[in-house]
């Protein structure tokens, strides 16, 4: 399992193509859930390209599953007190842990934010729900912590029911098969274009790099 935290990562080299954010709320062929919103709107933001596979990966799935989109791109500062956040918590559980280990266990939840999909425009936190927007069992809740899920999080986990991981196969045939990478430790997270893609899938560089909204958008007017 390569986690974030590996320095082949960070290693990627780093590149844009200028692909713009586009703004899922005017898809309707996708759903949004509103429990990651912001004022700004960012959690509905990805990437056109990735905008184009969730439409691709939706049409795959059977009739009466819809995928649920929880949150694409996300700020930098975001990114910075969602990892701090989580690295306090498990220091304050595991206070003998060395700093290599808290580290390293930090990033199977959450990116360290220079490598960070999520900042990219290109990543996406999803699940799956019926046409009537009822979410069906994938084992745990979306944003489950491998520290309080006893790593049932974790996509293969063997530890979840026989409903959960056949939707957990049905996320995994029809996003990879639209070109997305997931994140072994999180059954919901799936990207494409960041560093994690690139290494996943043998890119010589991202297609996609950190990315700012504002300026993304005032760039657009």
């Amino acid at each position: 399992m390569i986690l974030l935290s590996d320095p082949r990562v960070a290693a990627v080299p780093g590149a844009d193509d200028g692909e713009p954010l586009v703004d899922l709320r005017e898809f309707p062929e996708l759903r949004l859930d509103g429990r990651a919103a912001d004022d700004t709107g960012a959690y509905a933001h990805l990437r056109a390209g990735v905008a184009d596979r969730l439409l691709a990966a939706q049409r795959a799935l059977p009739p009466g599953v819809r995928l649920l989109v929880i949150e694409g791109y996300r700020p930098y500062r975001a990114q910075v007190s969602i990892f701090t956040g989580y690295r306090d918590e498990l220091r304050r559980r595991h206070p003998d842990w060395p700093a290599q280990r808290l580290h390293r266990e930090t990033t199977k939840f959450v990116s360290p934010v220079e490598v960070a999909p999520h900042t990219t425009g290109g990543a996406v936190d999803l699940t799956l729900c019926t046409v009537d927007g009822v979410e069906l069992d994938l084992g745990t809740a979306v944003d489950a912590t491998p520290e309080d899920s006893a790593d049932a999080c974790f996509t293969d986990a063997p530890a979840i029911g026989a409903n959960a991981r056949r939707h957990r196969q049905l996320i995994v045939d029809a996003l990879g098969g639209a070109g997305l990478v997931n994140y072994p430790t999180e059954w919901w997270h799936w990207s494409y274009g960041d560093r994690y893609w690139a290494l996943m899938t043998g890119a010589p560089h991202t297609r996609y790099g950190p990315v700012d909204l504002a300026v993304a958008a005032t760039a657009e007017r």
